[in-house]
């Protein structure tokens, strides 16, 4: 995974999968995958799949970029405290799948939590054939 800083402000992990290096063909399969990943972990909790190309391209102004074929995120939490009113600002979690022909981006903001990190990355980095 990369890790850059997106409109000058903003720390997020990026990759790009082959689908030719990948079991998922599809978004929705990736979907899956997340979903079975957030359900086993034990401070992880699904909560929805947002359909962001179908919002988008159903928006009379709406723009998506060429070659884009679906884009979803799979949104969860980590929530396994609450120190102050001001955590719920970072919550809930969200990864964000983008199709196109031949491959996917994947990509999630940087938490303030190592460990989600870490967790988020080996979720992304699962998607991948070794």
């Amino acid at each position: 995974m990369e890790k850059i800083t997106f409109m000058e402000n903003y720390s997020i992990y990026t990759k790009t999968i082959l689908k030719a290096n990948s079991t998922y063909q599809t978004v929705n399969e990736i979907m899956e995958h997340l979903k079975q990943k957030a359900t086993a972990h034990p401070a992880a909790e699904f909560i929805a799949i947002y359909d962001h190309y179908q919002h988008t391209k159903n928006l009379e102004n709406g723009e998506i970029a060429e070659g884009i074929i679906d884009a979803k995120n799979f949104i969860f939490c980590f929530g396994v405290r609450i120190p102050n009113p001001n955590t719920l600002a970072l919550r809930p979690r969200s990864i964000g799948v983008v199709e196109y022909e031949d491959k996917f981006v994947l990509s999630f903001m940087e938490a303030p939590m190592e460990n989600a990190n870490k967790t988020m990355i080996e979720w992304v980095e699962s998607i991948e054939n070794k």
